[in-house]
Parts: C-alpha cells; structure tokens; sequence
C-alpha cells in the first residue's frame, strides 16, 4: 500500500515537473518570437522611421511621427506582457491587459487615419498618382481589419489563456505587414518573411502538443489569403472602390 501511494506521489510529482517545464518553454517561446518581431520592424522601418530618429532628422508630418510612436508603443506593450506572464506577474500583466484593450483601439484608430492620410500626402506632394494612392489603399486597410479582427477576437477570449496569446500574435504578425514591406523583396520572400513568426508558432505547437492548436491554423490561412491583395492593388475592381474613397481629401 506504501508503495502505491509512492509511486502514485511520483507520477503526480512528474507530471507537475513536465507541466511547469512546459509553460517555461512556452513563456520562452512568446518572448522569443515578440523580440523577433520587433526586430523586424526596426529593420523594416529603420529607414524611413527610427533611423531618422536616432539622426534627430525627422521631417514626417505630426501624424506619421504619432502613428509610428503608438505602433513602436505597441511592441513594447507586447514585450512587456509576454516577459510579465514569463516571470509569473499574471496578476500585473492582467491589469495592464485591461489598459492594453483601450490602446489596441487607438491603434487601429490611428491605422485607420494613417492609411488615408499617408496616400493622400503623396499625392499633394507630387510623389504618387492618384491610381497609385488608389492602389495602395488596399494595403493598409487590409491590415486594419486583419488587426481589429484578431484583436478583437483576443478581447473576447482573454480569459483562454492558450487562444488569447496565439490571437494577440496574430494581430501584431498583421500590423508587420508594413514593415516587411519595406524590405523590398520578391512576393514568395515577402510572404514567408512576414508569416515566419506564425510558422514558428505553428512548429511550436507541434513539437510541445503534437498538433497544430485551431487558432494558429485558422489565423495563418486567413493571412495567407489575404497576403494576395499584392497582385490585385492595380485592378480595375479595386481601384473604382479606392477612389470614391480617397476623393474628398484630394
């Protein structure tokens, strides 16, 4: 009977081992994969947005520079969420989670103004045609609404822990799409680069579940179409609803 109860004692032991071994691995993962994705963006954006900053050169309009401000503030907030939950703060990074939900919005609220603002600049400016703005509007406003569609998903489901965190990263893999963008490159690299965070995420559940968890499933293939919009911005289609829609503000 002693023996019973032991060995039970040291099954019930192990499994407490593995499991904690488990989240260990997965806080490492989720901050790992946010540095990753900052990474990115600085390099995406080094150009244009934090090279200017660290030469004190910036020359963009106010709301270029307060869009790029609340998008770098994002990062950090997401940093700082991941490293809390890793360090076990799940209290600290409950109560930020709250004031997190209001900054989400103003970031796909700025997004939203941005996406108009940024096209019509160009063409004031002489740098882009209309049907060039036009083109382009497909672009950020498809990653508005990927954002407030996992974001909001991500509120809605904050208190599933495993759906919550794939669902805020698939809103913050949305919001790079810009930064790859500037990176210049070929369609196939373009798109492996920008769902690689969701690919490793997709491995991870694998190799720590053994199967792919639905929410990482369901938001890769949603992007992966959505990825297409590239091919269509100069279609005549597209272009007669962007026009109507950048019109009052040329």
């Amino acid at each position: 009977m002693a023996r019973t109860a032991e060995a039970v004692g040291g099954a019930r032991d192990l499994l407490r081992d593995r499991t904690i071994a488990a989240r260990r691995r997965g806080h490492q993962f989720y901050v790992g994969i946010t540095l990753a994705l900052i990474g990115t963006v600085v390099i995406g954006f080094w150009p244009s947005y934090f090279g200017t900053l660290v030469s004190g050169g910036v020359t963009r309009p106010m709301v270029m520079q307060v869009h790029g401000a609340v998008f770098t503030g994002w990062m950090a907030l997401l940093l700082v969420q991941v490293s809390l939950a890793a360090t076990g703060r799940v209290r600290w990074h409950r109560q930020l989670g709250r004031a997190g939900i209001a900054y989400g919005g103003l970031v796909l609220v700025l997004g939203l103004i941005v996406s108009i603002a940024a096209p019509v600049m160009h063409v004031h400016a002489g740098e882009w045609t209309v049907e060039s703005a036009a083109g382009f509007l497909l672009l950020p406003l498809v990653d508005m609404i990927l954002f407030a569609g996992f974001f909001g998903a991500a509120v809605v489901y904050r208190h599933k822990t495993e759906v919550h965190k794939r669902l805020i990263l698939a809103a913050t893999v949305a919001l790079a799409f810009a930064a790859v963008g500037r990176m210049n490159l070929p369609p196939l690299q373009y798109a492996l680069v920008w769902l690689a965070p969701m690919a490793a995420a997709m491995i991870f559940d694998v190799t720590s579940a053994g199967r792919v968890h639905i929410v990482n499933a369901v938001t890769t293939a949603v992007m992966a179409v959505a990825f297409l919009r590239i091919f269509i911005v100069d279609s005549p289609a597209w272009l007669a609803v962007a026009r109507p829609i950048l019109q009052p503000f040329l």
